[in-house]
């Protein structure tokens, strides 16, 4: 069904227009992902369908009865609302039917004139079906429900809104979109301020949403996880391209591709026309050299493609280290009664790349700050390997001085081999050039400012890069520059990020702290972590159905179960695998998994299709390989049950 269309749409400001003639349509259930480069008019477009702003040209069509919402970025709420009433107030419409449905009821009850009370019993049928309809007899819980979801404490129902911090109110925001269901959701970076949980539950909510929504997000895992087409506005045009985000990357680059082979045949034949013309315009010839000319001038053209690039991002050479850069044992840290974690061993190698997640308070920056030696553990061991020198990236950018231009900002202390020419070139490998490397640092944009930051890591010549939350003012293409660089850079990576499509992509070592003082090593990167959490959740929920079994009822004796002793207990279950140690199988699970990936990834490429026996071979391990994970992952689960 047809929600919404958009019919030659055009916005500019200052005679540069922003986006022009863009036309495209979003029917019920298309959870439609925008992108594109910063200020490029993602969210002009969404202020323009919401009704909140104006074209210069072009339509915005509305399906009759359909409702729009958008998700709004500044919080103004009634005095005197709790938090409970205020998201409730998502329902006013639905709440009023309420009232008139409890008030046509009572008029029912005491009518007797037959007529009209035909007419009200019809009345009250219409307002039941769409009490009905609607849910309306469970608006409490579903109240709850999506306030728990986003992260709000059952204590927290009852609070006055002045109380609540400015991202808390904007959850509410959320929380009132949600619940209010229109059929067409405008979402500008609904994950933004929200923990990994709560990002996570909200990619579950949204994914089961019927309705139709245009989702602007930088979050490359959390388009994954909910889209399911995708918007490119670029050259200020957008393409749309099926599938998730990760289709999209494979899908634009295959477009790409494609488009250049177009338009390279096309001026090769062009080229060729045009010789002809030049050696045949006289003479003979002349008259078939005329016919061509006037071919080339009823063609049309195919313009050379052009992508959205990130900027160049590039490491330079570093001097090796020792080959164990990081010695930990027993870590624990604590302020006064709050516990950060407790007895977190582990190493880093060299040349690894090593991610830092949790929620915010949970120690992932004072846990940087105690390897770097800033400040102490509550107790345990840290011991730095040999020749490290670290380089630090805060969150803030500190590094850099933002009264100097860029370049002076970023050249190195009391070094006489540096050369301004040296430095224009690093600051270009960066994406910093030009007139922009003689800026304050100030004036700079999130995004650049972070480039100097890290050029300003590299010419101190630091084999140890350590990155607080790298990621937090890149867009996406600047993010997946980042990546490639640090995937290429010699020496080793700490970073610590919320950015999950981040740390699959860059570490090969993960630790998880949950904000209650627990913390887990996991060998691998984050969807190694994710699918060891869900099969952590697996083995509770079937641990807790054997433990709901009545008393009286006796095990029963079959594969994986000892028949006899207690019947009010289950049956210990007998081991399937041969004992191992949990890190050890989860390590061969992150092997395994990368070994997945890259037979994938060969069989993405033509070279494979060529050779008939290496095609059948590599399809063999890949089947090979995911037979293996699959009994990994059981072995896996009998490990975390009966190692204990």
């Amino acid at each position: 069904m047809l929600l919404l269309s958009c019919t030659n749409l055009s916005r500019g400001y200052d005679a540069t227009p922003l986006f022009e003639d863009v036309t495209f349509e979003i029917h019920a259930g298309e959870r439609v992902g925008f992108v594109g480069p910063n200020g490029a008019g993602k969210t002009t477009l969404l202020r323009i369908l919401a009704g909140q702003d104006e074209p210069d040209s072009g339509k915005v069509s509305l399906h009759a009865g359909a409702r729009l919402g958008i998700l709004q970025q500044d919080a103004a709420f009634p005095p005197g609302r709790t938090l409970f009433q205020e998201a409730k107030s998502a329902f006013d419409e639905l709440l009023a039917t309420q009232v008139e449905f409890e008030r046509v009821a009572e008029e029912l009850a005491a009518c007797t004139d037959e007529t009209r009370h035909n007419q009200l019993a019809a009345k009250f049928d219409r307002l039941t079906e769409i009490l009905r309809h609607h849910d309306a007899f469970e608006l409490d819980h579903k109240v709850e429900s999506v306030l728990s979801g986003l992260g709000f404490m059952q204590e927290d129902f009852t609070r006055d809104l002045t109380t609540f911090s400015g991202g808390q109110q904007r959850r509410l925001l959320l929380a009132k979109l949600l619940l209010s269901a229109p059929d067409v959701m405008l979402l500008d970076e609904p994950s933004n301020h929200l923990d990994i949980d709560t990002t996570r539950w909200l990619e579950n909510y949204l994914a089961q949403q019927p309705e139709g929504m245009l989702v602007v997000s930088h979050d490359r895992y959390f388009l994954d996880k909910v889209v399911n087409k995708i918007f490119e506005l670029h050259d200020r045009h957008i393409t749309s391209y099926p599938g998730n985000y990760h289709q999209y990357v494979r899908l634009r680059e295959e477009r790409y591709e494609r488009r250049l082979k177009e338009y390279e045949a096309q001026r090769e034949y062009v080229e060729k026309q045009e010789e002809y013309i030049r050696r045949a315009h006289y003479g003979q010839l002349a008259k078939q050299a005329q016919s061509r000319v006037k071919t080339l001038d009823k063609l049309e053209r195919v313009d050379k493609p052009t992508r959205v690039e990130g900027p160049r991002i590039a490491f330079r050479d570093v001097s090796r280290s020792g080959d164990v850069v990081f010695h930990t044992e027993d870590l624990t840290k604590r302020f006064g009664d709050k516990l950060l974690f407790e007895n977190l061993s582990f190493d880093v190698q060299r040349g690894k790349r090593l991610g830092i997640m949790g929620p915010n308070g949970s120690g992932k920056t004072t846990l940087l700050k105690i390897l770097l030696g800033d400040e102490e553990a509550t107790s345990g061991l840290v011991q730095r390997g040999h020749l490290v020198f670290p380089g630090y990236l805060d969150q803030h950018l500190k590094i850099l001085n933002e009264e100097k231009s860029v370049i002076r900002a970023v050249w190195p202390d009391d070094d006489p081999t540096q050369t301004e020419q040296k430095m224009r070139d690093l600051l270009g490998s960066f994406g910093l050039q030009g007139e922009t490397v003689e800026q304050p640092v100030k004036s700079l944009s999130g995004g650049e400012r972070s480039r100097a930051a890290l050029a300003r890591l590299t010419v101190n010549g630091a084999n140890l890069l350590i990155l607080d939350e790298p990621t937090n003012h890149l867009d996406i293409w600047a993010c997946d520059s980042l990546e490639e660089a640090l995937k290429a850079y010699e020496g080793t990576v700490i970073v610590v990020s919320h950015d999950r499509y981040f740390l699959n992509r860059v570490v090969d070592l993960l630790i998880v702290l949950d904000g209650d003082g627990r913390s887990e090593v996991v060998y691998g990167n984050y969807d190694t972590y994710e699918l060891l959490r869900q099969a952590r959740e697996r083995a509770a929920a079937e641990q807790a159905g054997r433990g709901r079994k009545p008393a009286e009822a006796p095990a029963a004796a079959g594969p994986g179960r000892e028949s006899g002793g207690d019947p009010a207990k289950p049956a210990r279950r007998k081991r399937k695998f041969p004992y191992r140690k949990v890190p050890e199988i989860e390590a061969d699970i992150a092997f395994t998994e990368t070994k997945v990936v890259e037979l994938e990834a060969a069989l993405q490429t033509a070279d494979v299709y060529r050779d008939a026996p290496r095609l059948r071979q590599t399809m063999a391990d890949l089947e090979a390989a995911k037979d293996k994970l699959a009994l990994l992952y059981q072995h896996w689960e009998e490990a975390v049950e009966l190692n204990g």
